[in-house]
């Protein structure tokens, strides 16, 4: 299959959208932080000395997702219409895991606004818990689901942890 962001001399160029039709388009990615017990306890009972941990974390990955085109060099800036960041804290192993799902219509998914989000919104969770836990984890973030397009409904079940 050939990469679709060189031209013909291997230049990097945008990806020319203009003739495809608009359609509703969605995405959701899946990441977690693994953090100390400690860590853990803060962010679960609202305790972090900087404040409400998750809130400020929901806020970050929805202000991420719309600035991903000025992030990623090749990404088209997109309208989207609805972002939702939401958390589940995982007990058993001391993990908060992050959603950002990214709705839009448009000529070109939002797989990477919603890579985007998930992201730095755990992120944000580790910039806001440092103090407490140095050895906090980023870990497995992927693109859950997407849909719309040609390619239609594509769904990944969890992170692949080989590589392939």
């Amino acid at each position: 299959m050939p990469l679709n962001h060189f031209d013909v001399a291997g230049n990097a160029v945008m990806v020319d959208v203009s003739q495809k039709a608009d359609t509703v388009r969605q995405a959701t990615a899946a990441g977690r932080i693994l953090v100390s017990p400690e860590c853990f306890r803060a962010i679960r009972g609202g305790t972090a000395k900087k404040g409400d941990v998750l809130g400020v974390a929901r806020v970050a990955g929805i202000m991420a997702t719309k600035h991903t085109s000025d992030l990623i060099p090749l990404c088209h800036p997109l309208p989207i219409t609805k972002v939702s960041v939401d958390f589940t804290l995982l007990e058993d192993i001391h993990a908060v895991e992050a959603e950002c799902t990214v709705s839009c219509t448009g000529k070109t998914g939002v797989e990477m606004e919603a890579l985007t989000g998930c992201t730095v919104a755990l992120l944000t969770i580790y910039d806001m818990c440092k103090a407490m836990d140095r050895g906090m984890t980023l870990t497995g973030v992927y693109l859950r689901e997407k849909d719309g397009g040609k390619s239609g409904r594509i769904f990944n079940a969890a992170p692949r942890e080989d590589g392939t």
